[in-house]
Parts: C-alpha cells; sequence; structure tokens
C-alpha cells in the first residue's frame, strides 16, 4: 500500500498536520457523546475518533472499552443489575457491565459520565444529559457538520477488542462497512485498529486509508513476537511489514520522543524516520494540557489538572514533523499548528 506522499494532507487538503479529537473534545465533555463530538469539529478539528464497540444485537457505538461503568451510569440503574458480571477480556479479568450483553435500544437509555472526575470536574456538569451514540449517528453528525461548514470533516474510527467481538460472533467488519456507506463525499476516513488482523481484513474492502496503532511498548496485539525481529513494528523491517497492509502508524507518543528519567523530553527515537523509509505516515497520541499528562520542563505549578505549558510538548513534535495530532483539547492543538 503506502504508495502516496508521506506528508499525508491528501485526505482533506490541509496543510500542517491534521488534528483528531480523540473521543471527541474530552477535555471540556465526557468523551464519546454527540456533545464532544460536536465541541470538537467547532473547536476546528479535523477528525473525530469514535473508539467502537458492539452491542449484542450487532450495531456498533462508541465507547473506549466494552465494560460500561467507567463511562456511564449503568451501575446506577437498578434494571441492569442482573447484568453486572465477571469476564476475561483478552487475558484481563474484568468485572461490571459489558457492551456485548446489552441491545442498542438498550444502551440508548443509559447516560454518560465522566471519565476523570477528579481531574476534570467541570466535565461533571455535564453528567447525564448525553446517551451512547452509535457510530451511524457519528458518521451523520460528521456529514451535518461538514455540510454545514463548507469543508470537510472525517472520522477516525477504532476496532476495539476486534479480535475479542469476532470470537462471539459480533465481528466489527460487516456494520462498519455498512455505516461508513452513508459518510458521503464530505467525510474522509482513516480506519485505526491495535490489531493487523482487523486492518487486514479491511485492507481489501475499504479505500480509506488504514491505521496501525502501537502502543508504549511498541507491540502489536494479536501477532506473537518472533525472533528475527519481524514482529517488532517499530523496527525497518517491522514497518516494511505494516506498510504491506497499512497506511500510517499511530504511535503513543514516548515512542518518537522518550521521556528521561526525570520526566523530561529526550531526544528523538529515531522512528519518524524510520517510518518514513518505509513510506508510512505518523500520526502521534495522545495529547492534553493537565500538568499530569505533561512532560516535567511543561508543567506549571503542582496541581495536576492545572493547564501546563501544552504548546512546548506541541512545537517538539511539530519540529520533529509528524502528519496528525491525538489531543483532548482540539483548539490547543489548532493554536499549537497555526501560530506564527
Amino acid at each position: 500500500m503506502a504508495t502516496w506522499s508521506t506528508r499525508a494532507h491528501w485526505v482533506t487538503g490541509v496543510h500542517r498536520p491534521y488534528i483528531v479529537a480523540h473521543r471527541g473534545a474530552s477535555g471540556y465533555r465526557p468523551e464519546h457523546t454527540l456533545d464532544a463530538y460536536r465541541l470538537a469539529i467547532a473547536l476546528g478539528a479535523d477528525f473525530i475518533e469514535p473508539d467502537l464497540v458492539v452491542t449484542a444485537d450487532g450495531v456498533l457505538v462508541a465507547r473506549h472499552e466494552n465494560e460500561l461503568s467507567a463511562s456511564t451510569d449503568v451501575a446506577a440503574r437498578p434494571e441492569f443489575a442482573g447484568r453486572r458480571t465477571t469476564k476475561d477480556v483478552t487475558g484481563n479479568v474484568v468485572t461490571g457491565w459489558f457492551v456485548e450483553d446489552f441491545t442498542a435500544a438498550e444502551l440508548a437509555t443509559l447516560r454518560a459520565t465522566e471519565r476523570f472526575p477528579e481531574l476534570r470536574q467541570r466535565n461533571m456538569l455535564y453528567e447525564g444529559r448525553s446517551p451512547v451514540p452509535t457510530f451511524a449517528e457519528v458518521v451523520a453528525l460528521a456529514r451535518g457538520e461538514a455540510d454545514r461548514l463548507g469543508r470537510p470533516v472525517g472520522v477516525y474510527p477504532e476496532t476495539k477488542l476486534a479480535g475479542y467481538f469476532a470470537d462471539l460472533g459480533l465481528a466489527h467488519d460487516e456494520p462498519l462497512l455498512a455505516d461508513l456507506a452513508g459518510a458521503g463525499p464530505g467525510v474522509p476516513v482513516f480506519i485505526q485498529s491495535f490489531e493487523p488482523s482487523s486492518l487486514r481484513r479491511l485492507a481489501g474492502r475499504v479505500e480509506a486509508p488504514l491505521v496501525q496503532l502501537l502502543d508504549a511498548t511498541g507491540r502489536l496485539y494479536d501477532v506473537e513476537p518472533v525472533a528475527d525481529g519481524r514482529a517488532d513494528p517499530t523496527s525497518q523491517r517491522g514497518l516494511a511489514d505494516v506498510a504491506g497492509y497499512a497506511d500510517v502508524i499511530g504511535v503513543h507518543k514516548s515512542l518518537l520522543i522518550p521521556r528521561d528519567r526525570h520526566g523530561r523530553l529526550g531526544e528523538p527515537s529515531g522512528l519518524m524516520n524510520r517510518a518514513r523509509a518505509a513510506g508510512l505516515a505518523v500520526h502521534a497520541w495522545t495529547f492534553r494540557n493537565e500538568n499530569v499528562f505533561l512532560p516535567a520542563e511543561c508543567r506549571r505549578g503542582t496541581d495536576d489538572s492545572a493547564f501546563g505549558d501544552a504548546f512546548a510538548e506541541y512545537d517538539a513534535f511539530l519540529r520533529l514533523g509528524v502528519d496528525g495530532l491525538f489531543t483532548d483539547f482540539p483548539d490547543t492543538a489548532l493554536a499549537a499548528c497555526t501560530s506564527d
């Protein structure tokens, strides 16, 4: 694949790094709600990012994981008390309420809550106001806003826990393709996953660019390590393998610029240059304004929830030449990308 320019401004014509609203404008509203996505677009995001999980009746909905109590009011709903259970989710034992045990209609009765209530107390003002959106609703919002604003508004879905859901007979593929069919030309699309098998299944079926996600460890989630390093996607050989089915690597920012033992930004790792040599664009995640998430030299004061010098961190990655920025605060990212 990866035969296009690595500058990656080929989807929307934006001549700066793409601004991807991570779970919507989640620094200002509870994540993965239409309210958060709508605000993100108003703040200048090029793409809104829904993580997609699958309901019992095969509908894609936007949640960060399949367990619902971290981001909805399900635990306070007596009618669903009997749904609480314990499951093994890809090797992790989790107790709670799970999206695959609810129909889309049942999920529509739940309301979103703030994932970081101590850190983002102002977001709690908006708790209980927004239902769990379906992916079809997210696509419709992007299409409507693109028409209203006269500019492209993209969607950047992730097939979350793709293998887990496929094993349940609830694979993402068909509902994803069906929902994307309604996107229209004003809605550019990237499709991302941590699981190469999910992207490989989609590679021959979609025209949208595919994004191989890499967490801070740099591993591929459903590929067993092998002795010659082929499964290490940060190596030159590994990146060449990724370029066979994907167009972009979406990487934890520490893979690009690691932090030293004092929590300060260090020297670039060289991953950017290796990705360029493989013909891959690079999107970095996740940028946030609060001190607790920033490099030590960018923090201001001792309050974890206070905003630090986020612009200094953005500047380091803009100088590196990343092609996209995942952010909870799209307005800050836009200001960083467009400042003189």
